[in-house]
């Protein structure tokens, strides 16, 4: 068991897995010198074949890696920010997404896209977005957002060997943050929440850097008697709306933390299906806490007051429970 942080739990999972599979290979921007440190000592053991810089041409590396997947390879692709994803969309949605049903399941599309999502350091619209609801809508994609670096590993050690692609969106805020990793391998499957802290009065769903705000919240209402059960979806598609409909079915209540704007947001997909499989188990509207609805300004004194915190968190619920 060792004590590491999140971007040491990435590192070590790529590297395991390049170590386990020689089909498995890194590339995109910035990779050889190391940007976040995702790919140190990397080059070193496995050589520039698999740990390639490419272009700073989002589209181009995107087929290139949909290619390579295609005929046996197990690319990893890192876009640096999650906004330079969009120059690559339509790589990702027509064929990165689709080609397993179009092929009628004749070709495996092994890919993984890591996106890191950055907010709060003054890094203005153009990088600032958290796009994950975006690619939720594409049928064909499995997106993870992982919480912790216990997660993040267990996480993209499974994504590597999925045989469908997968969405990693990594929040920054998390990047120095701590968890005990065992020494033995391990997976976490997707689809399945994790129940962070168990309660009765009030579901709280957080997403990503979001649980340890709710989780927070949930200390502080604690000295009230006001017990939060607050659960980290890990995945948000597949997404476990079973474990979110049970904790419902007991709390009578739901407040959805996402970093995401608002509309059309991973927070409004949970909140619909709440509301249409458990109606009848409500006892207050579904709350949801987003980011607001307007591009991210460059000015830090603009743009941190935008997004969810403890504090924002703490407000919903308590308007849920009067």
């Amino acid at each position: 068991m060792a004590n590491k942080t999140f971007l040491q739990a990435i590192r070590d999972a790529q590297y395991e897995e390049m170590q386990r599979d020689p089909r498995v290979f890194i590339m995109g921007e910035d990779v050889e010198c190391n940007m976040f440190g995702t790919t140190t000592s990397m080059i070193q053991d496995f050589g520039q074949d698999r740990v390639r810089d490419t272009p700073i041409c989002e589209a181009g590396m995107t087929g290139v890696a949909a290619g390579a997947a295609m005929v046996g390879m197990r690319p990893i692709v890192d876009y640096t920010i999650a906004p330079f994803l969009y120059p690559a969309m339509d790589q990702i949605i027509s064929i990165v997404a689709k080609s397993r049903f179009l092929y009628g399941g004749q070709a495996k599309v092994p890919v993984v896209l890591r996106a890191n999502m950055i907010y709060g350091n003054g890094n203005a619209a153009q990088h600032s977005d958290r796009p994950y609801s975006m690619f939720m809508h594409m049928p064909g994609l499995k997106i993870m957002v992982p919480s912790n670096a216990y997660d993040m590993k267990g996480l993209m050690k499974t994504a590597i060997r999925d045989d469908d692609p997968v969405m990693s969106f990594e929040d920054v805020a998390l990047w120095s943050t701590k968890s005990d990793i065992p020494d033995e391998e391990y997976l976490i499957p997707f689809g399945v929440a994790d129940i962070k802290r168990p309660g009765k009065h009030c579901t709280v769903v957080a997403i990503g850097a979001m649980v340890a705000h709710a989780l927070a919240a949930a200390k502080e209402l604690a000295e009230d008697g006001i017990e939060l059960e607050v659960i980290d979806p890990r995945t948000v598609a597949p997404l476990d709306t079973a474990t979110i409909l049970e904790s419902v079915s007991k709390t009578g209540r739901l407040v959805v933390v996402d970093a995401a704007f608002s509309r059309c947001s991973a927070a409004s997909e949970i909140a619909a299906v709440i509301v249409e499989q458990g109606f009848s188990y409500l006892r207050a509207p579904v709350i949801r806490v987003n980011t607001a609805d307007t591009h991210i300004p460059f000015s830090p004194s603009m743009e941190k007051p935008l997004y969810p915190n403890k504090t924002k968190v703490i407000e919903a619920v308590r308007r849920t429970l009067q």
